[in-house]
């Protein structure tokens, strides 16, 4: 079967696939649901892949991949959406990751996400909210609606520094200025430390991947601006240790300070099958209540873990509690949520305490 990037795309999104994998002289594979699939009689050569892929790049973006032997970037799809290719080499080949971007912005509702605890968060007009979880949990799109949400009920200036541009916005009540890295500015830094005379209201930071980009998203924050980052982190303890430690020990002291004052909450996130199809997120939600604060400050970063437990009232969950929940409300088997799960002993047991609380003879 000839293969062209329009019969591929479309294959991708008739089949509701989050990426497409392409390599030189092997099968194409999309991933559906979480799970590698590959699709039929689709083997490409090398030739056919470059044919297919170089086209697509200009002249910079060719000049990257030849020195760097790896290069990002966006394409526009059409009616099909937007797409995010990572195109590299491996044993000499070429091989490409392809990601779907919708053109619908996801709402919250859409996602599946905890709402009402978001969307207290984002009533914050200043400060440092951060979205985390590994790749393919849904970080891009969590940080989309609560962009979206924000585009139809504030009226603000919202800037974006993306690497590369994902979901594109249509303006509401917002402006929304999308810078892209290599086109539309150098780096992160480069774009946090000019967005300062750019009247932001909001500023959203791609991925805080290095401690120059996290220590400017931090100050922008403390500027009295809403800024949105995104970590490779699993949890909201984990998420602090990490830029805690991004910074040399005599500035340790000194960053705790920063977050306790600047930060407003951590949303932490997996993805994981759901019985009705698709999958669905758990969420742990961190809100830097005073006893948080004074915990991050005093350096006890260790016991949040017990503070968000107890902080239902303020929103907060655990991805134990959130995976419990999941198979409260049936919407997950029980072999995924504890595979999911960072400690699955704890939430087995707290699940058959749920089980045991509702057998007959036993008080609700």
């Amino acid at each position: 079967m000839a293969i062209n990037l329009n019969l591929l795309l479309k294959v991708m999104v008739q089949n509701k696939a989050s990426d497409t994998h392409i390599r030189g002289d092997s099968q194409v594979f999309l991933r559906i649901n979480g799970a590698i699939t590959p699709i039929n009689s689709s083997n490409m050569t090398q030739k056919e892949v470059e044919d297919m892929i170089f086209p697509l790049m200009n002249q910079r973006l060719k000049s990257i991949f030849t020195e760097k032997h790896e290069v990002d970037f966006s394409f526009e799809g059409g009616e099909l959406g937007r797409f995010r290719f990572n195109v590299f080499t491996h044993k000499g080949k070429i091989g490409v990751a392809i990601r779907h971007i919708p053109l619908k912005i996801p709402t919250f509702e859409d996602l599946r996400l905890p709402i009402d605890p978001i969307k207290k968060l984002l009533q914050n007009e200043r400060g440092l909210i951060l979205v985390t979880g590994i790749t393919g949990s849904g970080k891009t799109s969590t940080l989309a609606a609560m962009i979206e949400h924000l585009n139809q009920t504030w009226d603000a200036h919202i800037i974006t520094i993306e690497d590369p541009i994902e979901f594109a916005f249509t303006e509401k009540k917002c402006i929304i200025s999308q810078r892209e890295l290599g086109f539309d500015t150098n780096t992160f830094v480069d774009a946090l430390r000019a967005a300062m005379r750019q009247d932001p209201d909001v500023i959203m930071v791609g991925e805080m991947r290095d401690l120059e980009t996290t220590q400017a998203a931090i100050t922008a924050a403390e500027t009295g601006h809403l800024v949105f980052g995104t970590l490779h982190t699993m949890n909201a303890v984990q998420t602090l240790s990490r830029i805690i430690d991004m910074f040399p020990p005599h500035q340790q002291a000194q960053v705790r300070m920063q977050l306790s004052e600047s930060l407003r909450g951590i949303i932490s996130q997996r993805l994981l099958p759901c019985t009705k199809g698709g999958r669905l997120p758990a969420v742990e939600i961190m809100t830097n209540t005073p006893h948080v604060k004074k915990m991050i400050a005093e350096n006890t970063i260790d016991a949040i873990n017990g503070a968000i437990s107890k902080g239902g009232f303020y929103g907060m969950q655990t991805f134990n509690q959130s995976l419990v929940k999941l198979h409260k409300e049936g919407q997950a088997r029980l072999e995924d949520i504890l595979q999911s799960a960072s400690n699955p002993d704890d939430v087995l047991l707290a699940i058959k305490g749920i089980e045991q609380d509702i057998e007959p003879g036993r008080s609700k």
